[in-house]
Protein backbone atom coordinates (compact mmCIF):
# COMPACT_ATOMS: atom_id res chain seq x y z
CA UNK A 1 0.00 0.00 0.00
CA UNK A 2 1.30 3.44 -0.77
CA UNK A 3 1.68 6.06 1.79
CA UNK A 4 1.40 9.79 1.69
CA UNK A 5 5.26 9.91 1.37
CA UNK A 6 4.59 8.06 -2.04
CA UNK A 7 1.94 10.07 -3.95
CA UNK A 8 3.54 12.40 -5.62
CA UNK A 9 6.01 9.77 -7.26
CA UNK A 10 2.92 7.64 -8.64
CA UNK A 11 -0.22 8.24 -10.69
CA UNK A 12 -2.66 10.01 -8.66
CA UNK A 13 -5.63 7.33 -8.29
CA UNK A 14 -8.21 10.02 -6.39
CA UNK A 15 -11.04 8.98 -4.60
CA UNK A 16 -13.42 12.33 -4.44
CA UNK A 17 -16.40 11.93 -1.52
CA UNK A 18 -19.61 14.43 -2.15
CA UNK A 19 -22.12 14.81 -4.64
CA UNK A 20 -22.47 18.37 -5.03
CA UNK A 21 -21.92 21.08 -7.69
CA UNK A 22 -18.61 21.63 -5.46
CA UNK A 23 -17.65 17.47 -6.55
CA UNK A 24 -18.04 18.22 -10.01
CA UNK A 25 -16.12 21.37 -9.57
CA UNK A 26 -13.01 19.82 -7.80
CA UNK A 27 -13.22 16.54 -10.34
CA UNK A 28 -12.91 18.91 -13.42
CA UNK A 29 -9.69 20.99 -11.98
CA UNK A 30 -8.41 17.57 -10.51
CA UNK A 31 -8.73 15.83 -14.02
CA UNK A 32 -6.48 18.12 -15.95
CA UNK A 33 -3.79 17.60 -13.85
CA UNK A 34 -1.22 15.35 -15.13
CA UNK A 35 -0.10 13.96 -12.12
CA UNK A 36 -3.70 12.29 -12.08
CA UNK A 37 -4.68 9.13 -13.42
CA UNK A 38 -8.19 8.41 -12.79
CA UNK A 39 -10.86 9.95 -10.68
CA UNK A 40 -13.65 8.02 -8.62
CA UNK A 41 -16.34 9.98 -7.29
CA UNK A 42 -18.54 8.67 -4.25
CA UNK A 43 -21.05 8.59 -5.31
CA UNK A 44 -20.95 12.14 -7.86
CA UNK A 45 -23.73 13.29 -9.45
CA UNK A 46 -24.85 14.22 -13.03
CA UNK A 47 -22.18 16.43 -13.79
CA UNK A 48 -19.50 13.89 -13.20
CA UNK A 49 -20.86 11.26 -14.79
CA UNK A 50 -20.68 12.58 -17.95
CA UNK A 51 -17.88 14.74 -20.08
CA UNK A 52 -15.02 14.58 -17.93
CA UNK A 53 -11.97 12.83 -18.83
CA UNK A 54 -10.65 10.23 -16.08
CA UNK A 55 -13.66 10.87 -13.97
CA UNK A 56 -16.15 8.22 -13.05
CA UNK A 57 -18.74 8.13 -10.21
CA UNK A 58 -18.85 5.19 -8.09
CA UNK A 59 -22.27 4.08 -6.18
CA UNK A 60 -21.83 0.85 -4.59
CA UNK A 61 -20.31 2.34 -1.68
CA UNK A 62 -22.43 4.77 0.38
CA UNK A 63 -20.83 7.84 0.99
CA UNK A 64 -21.02 7.56 4.81
CA UNK A 65 -19.41 3.98 5.16
CA UNK A 66 -16.22 4.66 6.05
CA UNK A 67 -14.66 1.10 6.56
CA UNK A 68 -16.38 0.40 2.86
CA UNK A 69 -14.78 3.42 1.21
CA UNK A 70 -11.68 2.25 2.71
CA UNK A 71 -11.79 -1.56 1.56
CA UNK A 72 -13.19 0.24 -2.21
CA UNK A 73 -10.18 2.49 -1.98
CA UNK A 74 -7.71 -0.41 -1.81
CA UNK A 75 -9.57 -2.49 -4.63
CA UNK A 76 -9.11 0.76 -6.95
CA UNK A 77 -5.44 1.46 -5.96
CA UNK A 78 -6.53 4.77 -4.79
CA UNK A 79 -3.34 6.89 -3.32
CA UNK A 80 -5.33 10.02 -2.70
CA UNK A 81 -8.64 10.81 -0.77
CA UNK A 82 -10.64 13.93 -1.13
CA UNK A 83 -13.43 14.50 1.46
CA UNK A 84 -15.15 16.94 0.29
CA UNK A 85 -18.26 17.63 2.52
CA UNK A 86 -18.64 18.36 6.10
CA UNK A 87 -20.52 15.58 7.48
CA UNK A 88 -17.09 12.75 6.33
CA UNK A 89 -14.61 15.07 8.14
CA UNK A 90 -16.11 15.49 11.47
CA UNK A 91 -17.42 12.44 11.50
CA UNK A 92 -13.75 11.60 11.17
CA UNK A 93 -12.74 9.97 8.05
CA UNK A 94 -9.45 10.99 7.69
CA UNK A 95 -8.66 9.09 10.28
CA UNK A 96 -9.95 5.64 8.73
CA UNK A 97 -7.68 6.49 5.97
CA UNK A 98 -4.56 7.48 7.72
CA UNK A 99 -4.94 4.03 10.12
CA UNK A 100 -4.99 2.51 6.03
CA UNK A 101 -1.73 4.54 5.23
CA UNK A 102 -3.71 5.89 2.59
CA UNK A 103 -2.79 10.16 1.85
CA UNK A 104 -6.56 11.92 2.80
CA UNK A 105 -6.66 15.93 1.98
CA UNK A 106 -8.79 16.74 4.58
CA UNK A 107 -8.53 17.45 8.22
CA UNK A 108 -8.42 15.34 11.54
CA UNK A 109 -11.52 14.78 13.42
CA UNK A 110 -9.65 16.79 15.97
CA UNK A 111 -9.09 19.53 13.93
CA UNK A 112 -12.46 19.59 12.18
CA UNK A 113 -14.36 20.27 15.17
CA UNK A 114 -13.49 23.95 14.31
CA UNK A 115 -16.68 23.60 11.99
CA UNK A 116 -18.19 20.53 13.61
CA UNK A 117 -19.08 22.07 17.19
CA UNK A 118 -20.12 26.10 17.33
CA UNK A 119 -18.80 26.27 20.34
CA UNK A 120 -15.59 24.71 20.67
CA UNK A 121 -14.90 27.07 17.77
CA UNK A 122 -15.67 29.76 19.76
CA UNK A 123 -13.71 28.93 22.39
CA UNK A 124 -10.95 29.33 20.19
CA UNK A 125 -11.64 32.07 18.58
CA UNK A 126 -12.04 33.79 22.21
CA UNK A 127 -8.86 32.07 23.47
CA UNK A 128 -6.66 33.42 20.91
CA UNK A 129 -8.07 36.67 20.66
CA UNK A 130 -9.55 36.24 16.93
CA UNK A 131 -12.20 38.97 16.78
CA UNK A 132 -15.39 37.25 16.27
CA UNK A 133 -19.07 38.19 17.95
CA UNK A 134 -19.72 38.28 21.58
CA UNK A 135 -21.15 34.85 22.43
CA UNK A 136 -22.30 32.43 25.35
CA UNK A 137 -23.61 29.35 25.07
CA UNK A 138 -26.03 27.05 27.73
CA UNK A 139 -27.15 23.97 29.14
CA UNK A 140 -30.68 24.85 28.99
CA UNK A 141 -33.50 27.14 27.38
CA UNK A 142 -34.13 29.31 30.70
CA UNK A 143 -30.87 30.61 30.91
CA UNK A 144 -30.16 31.48 27.61
CA UNK A 145 -33.44 33.10 27.48
CA UNK A 146 -32.54 35.13 30.88
CA UNK A 147 -29.33 36.26 28.89
CA UNK A 148 -31.06 37.20 25.64
CA UNK A 149 -33.48 39.36 27.69
CA UNK A 150 -30.67 41.34 29.68
CA UNK A 151 -27.96 41.63 27.54
CA UNK A 152 -27.36 44.71 25.28
CA UNK A 153 -25.79 43.50 22.47
CA UNK A 154 -28.08 43.23 19.30
CA UNK A 155 -29.51 39.70 19.23
CA UNK A 156 -30.33 37.98 15.48
CA UNK A 157 -34.14 36.93 15.07
CA UNK A 158 -34.84 33.02 14.78
CA UNK A 159 -37.69 31.03 14.34
CA UNK A 160 -36.97 30.54 17.87
CA UNK A 161 -37.56 33.92 18.92
CA UNK A 162 -34.29 35.95 19.92
CA UNK A 163 -32.32 33.13 20.72
CA UNK A 164 -31.82 29.72 18.76
CA UNK A 165 -31.25 26.05 19.39
CA UNK A 166 -27.65 25.03 17.62
CA UNK A 167 -26.50 21.02 18.65
CA UNK A 168 -22.71 20.73 19.07
CA UNK A 169 -21.68 17.89 16.66
CA UNK A 170 -18.67 16.91 19.06
CA UNK A 171 -20.71 16.56 22.27
CA UNK A 172 -23.80 14.67 22.95
CA UNK A 173 -25.33 17.50 24.79
CA UNK A 174 -28.27 20.17 23.74
CA UNK A 175 -26.00 23.25 23.79
CA UNK A 176 -28.18 26.90 23.73
CA UNK A 177 -26.09 29.38 22.05
CA UNK A 178 -26.42 32.78 21.41
CA UNK A 179 -24.62 35.61 19.79
CA UNK A 180 -24.46 38.75 18.65
CA UNK A 181 -26.00 40.23 15.94
CA UNK A 182 -23.37 41.38 13.10
CA UNK A 183 -23.82 44.24 10.50
CA UNK A 184 -21.49 44.44 7.27
CA UNK A 185 -20.38 42.58 4.16
CA UNK A 186 -19.68 38.76 4.38
CA UNK A 187 -16.60 37.45 2.93
CA UNK A 188 -15.28 33.80 2.25
CA UNK A 189 -11.68 33.20 2.25
CA UNK A 190 -10.37 29.59 1.35
CA UNK A 191 -7.01 28.65 2.57
CA UNK A 192 -5.04 25.51 1.43
CA UNK A 193 -3.29 24.30 4.60
CA UNK A 194 -0.46 21.67 5.71
CA UNK A 195 -0.23 22.18 9.60
CA UNK A 196 2.54 25.20 8.91
CA UNK A 197 1.98 26.97 6.34
CA UNK A 198 -1.15 28.67 4.56
CA UNK A 199 -1.74 30.08 1.48
CA UNK A 200 -5.18 31.60 0.18
CA UNK A 201 -7.11 31.84 -3.15
CA UNK A 202 -8.88 35.29 -3.55
CA UNK A 203 -11.64 36.35 -1.41
CA UNK A 204 -15.38 35.33 -2.33
CA UNK A 205 -18.88 36.44 -1.79
CA UNK A 206 -21.60 34.42 -1.92
CA UNK A 207 -25.32 35.48 -2.32
CA UNK A 208 -27.52 33.75 0.51
CA UNK A 209 -30.65 35.02 -0.42
CA UNK A 210 -33.40 33.63 -2.87
CA UNK A 211 -34.24 36.83 -4.87
CA UNK A 212 -32.66 39.74 -6.24
CA UNK A 213 -31.37 42.59 -3.46
CA UNK A 214 -31.07 41.25 -0.61
CA UNK A 215 -34.62 39.84 -0.42
CA UNK A 216 -36.71 36.62 0.54
CA UNK A 217 -35.34 34.06 3.05
CA UNK A 218 -31.12 32.66 2.75
CA UNK A 219 -30.81 29.85 1.19
CA UNK A 220 -27.38 27.34 0.96
CA UNK A 221 -25.97 29.91 -1.77
CA UNK A 222 -27.50 31.31 -5.09
CA UNK A 223 -24.78 32.38 -6.60
CA UNK A 224 -21.25 33.97 -5.73
CA UNK A 225 -18.93 36.13 -7.57
CA UNK A 226 -15.03 36.18 -6.91
CA UNK A 227 -12.47 37.97 -6.19
CA UNK A 228 -14.56 40.25 -4.02
CA UNK A 229 -13.26 43.92 -4.05
CA UNK A 230 -14.53 44.96 -0.35
CA UNK A 231 -11.20 44.04 1.67
CA UNK A 232 -8.40 45.97 0.64
CA UNK A 233 -4.87 44.09 0.37
CA UNK A 234 -3.81 45.61 4.09
CA UNK A 235 -6.84 44.00 5.41
CA UNK A 236 -6.55 40.90 3.56
CA UNK A 237 -2.66 40.57 5.02
CA UNK A 238 -4.31 41.51 8.66
CA UNK A 239 -6.45 38.41 8.54
CA UNK A 240 -3.95 36.05 7.00
CA UNK A 241 -1.79 37.27 10.05
CA UNK A 242 -4.07 37.49 12.39
CA UNK A 243 -7.00 34.48 11.92
CA UNK A 244 -5.17 32.20 9.81
CA UNK A 245 -1.52 32.14 11.87
CA UNK A 246 -3.34 31.21 14.84
CA UNK A 247 -4.41 27.98 13.44
CA UNK A 248 -0.54 26.77 13.95
CA UNK A 249 -2.41 25.89 17.61
CA UNK A 250 -4.03 23.11 15.92
CA UNK A 251 -2.24 21.34 13.08
CA UNK A 252 -4.80 21.79 10.68
CA UNK A 253 -4.42 19.90 7.11
CA UNK A 254 -6.87 20.42 4.00
CA UNK A 255 -8.67 23.18 3.01
CA UNK A 256 -10.05 25.72 5.98
CA UNK A 257 -12.88 28.11 4.65
CA UNK A 258 -12.91 31.24 6.87
CA UNK A 259 -16.29 33.20 7.41
CA UNK A 260 -16.01 36.46 7.69
CA UNK A 261 -17.74 39.99 8.63
CA UNK A 262 -16.84 43.34 7.82
CA UNK A 263 -17.57 45.62 10.30
CA UNK A 264 -17.00 49.67 10.32
CA UNK A 265 -14.85 47.85 13.42
CA UNK A 266 -12.68 45.91 11.32
CA UNK A 267 -13.33 41.98 10.08
CA UNK A 268 -14.60 39.51 12.58
CA UNK A 269 -14.77 35.86 11.79
CA UNK A 270 -18.37 34.64 11.31
CA UNK A 271 -17.51 30.80 11.63
CA UNK A 272 -14.67 28.61 9.88
CA UNK A 273 -15.63 25.35 7.59
CA UNK A 274 -13.14 22.46 7.28
CA UNK A 275 -13.45 22.38 4.01
CA UNK A 276 -14.31 23.59 0.56
CA UNK A 277 -16.83 26.26 0.42
CA UNK A 278 -20.21 25.42 -1.95
CA UNK A 279 -20.60 27.92 -4.11
CA UNK A 280 -17.43 29.60 -3.55
CA UNK A 281 -15.21 26.67 -4.75
CA UNK A 282 -16.96 26.51 -8.51
CA UNK A 283 -16.20 30.14 -8.63
CA UNK A 284 -12.27 30.17 -7.21
CA UNK A 285 -11.16 27.06 -9.02
CA UNK A 286 -11.66 28.64 -12.77
CA UNK A 287 -9.86 31.56 -11.87
CA UNK A 288 -6.78 29.59 -10.94
CA UNK A 289 -4.30 29.63 -14.09
CA UNK A 290 -3.18 26.46 -16.38
CA UNK A 291 0.37 25.85 -14.39
CA UNK A 292 -1.60 26.03 -10.59
CA UNK A 293 -2.22 21.87 -10.14
CA UNK A 294 -4.79 20.71 -7.82
CA UNK A 295 -3.72 18.11 -7.16
CA UNK A 296 0.04 18.91 -6.80
CA UNK A 297 -1.56 21.60 -4.25
CA UNK A 298 -3.65 18.55 -2.49
CA UNK A 299 -0.21 16.11 -2.16
CA UNK A 300 2.05 18.94 -1.22
CA UNK A 301 -0.82 19.58 1.91
CA UNK A 302 -0.84 16.18 2.97
CA UNK A 303 2.95 16.20 2.25
CA UNK A 304 4.11 19.12 4.47
CA UNK A 305 5.88 20.52 2.04
CA UNK A 306 3.05 23.46 1.11
CA UNK A 307 5.69 25.90 0.92
CA UNK A 308 7.25 24.40 -2.44
CA UNK A 309 4.10 25.10 -4.96
CA UNK A 310 3.00 28.27 -5.83
CA UNK A 311 -0.73 29.39 -6.44
CA UNK A 312 -1.29 31.22 -9.24
CA UNK A 313 -4.26 33.27 -9.85
CA UNK A 314 -5.74 34.71 -13.22
CA UNK A 315 -6.27 38.43 -13.40
CA UNK A 316 -10.45 38.15 -14.19
CA UNK A 317 -13.69 37.84 -12.18
CA UNK A 318 -15.74 34.75 -12.09
CA UNK A 319 -19.17 34.66 -11.41
CA UNK A 320 -21.69 31.35 -9.82
CA UNK A 321 -25.19 31.87 -10.88
CA UNK A 322 -27.00 29.13 -9.69
CA UNK A 323 -30.91 27.92 -10.96
CA UNK A 324 -32.93 26.30 -8.27
CA UNK A 325 -36.61 24.17 -8.79
CA UNK A 326 -39.26 26.53 -7.99
CA UNK A 327 -40.55 26.87 -4.38
CA UNK A 328 -36.61 26.13 -2.95
CA UNK A 329 -35.44 27.27 -0.21
CA UNK A 330 -39.27 26.00 0.85
CA UNK A 331 -41.15 23.26 -0.10
CA UNK A 332 -40.49 22.02 -3.87
CA UNK A 333 -41.24 19.19 -6.41
CA UNK A 334 -38.69 16.42 -5.84
CA UNK A 335 -37.89 14.20 -8.76
CA UNK A 336 -37.61 16.82 -11.95
CA UNK A 337 -34.78 16.01 -14.14
CA UNK A 338 -32.57 19.30 -15.31
CA UNK A 339 -32.10 19.60 -18.61
CA UNK A 340 -29.81 21.71 -20.43
CA UNK A 341 -30.54 22.92 -24.19
CA UNK A 342 -27.61 23.36 -26.42
CA UNK A 343 -25.52 25.95 -26.07
CA UNK A 344 -24.20 28.80 -29.13
CA UNK A 345 -21.00 29.34 -29.99
CA UNK A 346 -20.82 32.44 -27.34
CA UNK A 347 -20.77 30.05 -24.50
CA UNK A 348 -17.82 28.11 -25.26
CA UNK A 349 -15.54 29.80 -22.81
CA UNK A 350 -17.94 28.96 -20.16
CA UNK A 351 -17.62 26.33 -17.27
CA UNK A 352 -20.42 24.58 -15.83
CA UNK A 353 -21.00 22.36 -12.40
CA UNK A 354 -23.90 20.51 -12.28
CA UNK A 355 -24.85 19.65 -8.64
CA UNK A 356 -27.34 16.66 -7.88
CA UNK A 357 -29.02 17.31 -4.36
CA UNK A 358 -30.31 14.02 -3.92
CA UNK A 359 -29.55 10.17 -3.06
CA UNK A 360 -31.15 8.49 -5.88
CA UNK A 361 -29.71 8.80 -9.42
CA UNK A 362 -31.15 9.02 -12.39
CA UNK A 363 -29.07 9.58 -15.86
CA UNK A 364 -30.59 9.35 -18.90
CA UNK A 365 -28.52 10.78 -22.18
CA UNK A 366 -28.60 14.96 -22.06
CA UNK A 367 -30.20 14.38 -18.25
CA UNK A 368 -27.61 16.51 -16.08
CA UNK A 369 -29.25 15.61 -12.41
CA UNK A 370 -32.05 17.06 -9.98
CA UNK A 371 -33.16 20.18 -8.43
CA UNK A 372 -30.58 22.73 -8.74
CA UNK A 373 -28.15 24.05 -11.27
CA UNK A 374 -25.04 25.92 -11.88
CA UNK A 375 -23.26 27.87 -14.42
CA UNK A 376 -19.87 29.99 -13.73
CA UNK A 377 -19.07 32.85 -16.44
CA UNK A 378 -15.31 34.28 -16.68
CA UNK A 379 -14.87 37.87 -17.50
CA UNK A 380 -12.74 40.76 -16.37
CA UNK A 381 -15.43 42.11 -14.41
CA UNK A 382 -18.21 40.82 -12.30
CA UNK A 383 -21.03 42.39 -13.81
CA UNK A 384 -19.91 40.84 -17.12
CA UNK A 385 -20.21 37.56 -15.75
CA UNK A 386 -23.75 37.69 -14.09
CA UNK A 387 -24.78 38.93 -17.28
CA UNK A 388 -24.07 36.23 -18.88
CA UNK A 389 -25.04 33.49 -16.19
CA UNK A 390 -28.34 35.26 -16.59
CA UNK A 391 -28.55 34.72 -20.29
CA UNK A 392 -27.34 30.83 -19.49
CA UNK A 393 -29.98 30.17 -17.16
CA UNK A 394 -32.64 30.61 -20.02
CA UNK A 395 -31.04 27.27 -20.64
CA UNK A 396 -31.92 25.47 -17.75
CA UNK A 397 -35.10 23.26 -17.67
CA UNK A 398 -36.56 21.51 -15.04
CA UNK A 399 -38.85 18.29 -16.01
Amino acid sequence: MMSSQDCRREPLRVLLVGGGGREHALAWKLSQSPLVEEIFVVPGNGGTVAGLAKVSNVVTTPADDYPGLVDLARSLRVNLVVPSPEGPLVDGIEGYFRAANIACFGPSKEAARLEGSKVFSKDFMHRYDIPTAKYCSFGDHDSAQKYVNTTSHPIPSSPYGRSCWIRSLATPEKTWFVEEFLEGDELSILTFSDGMTFKSMPPAQDHKRIYDGVKGPNTGGMGCYAPAKIPSPSMLDDIDRTKLMRFARIPFTGMLLTGLMITKSGPKVLEYNARFGDPETETLLPLLSARTDLAEIMTACVEHRLEEVSIEVEPKACVAVVAASGGYPGSYRQGDEIRIDPLSDGYKNQRQFIPCWHKTYRWNAGDLGRPCSGCLSNGRHPRTGRREGLRWRIHVKFQ
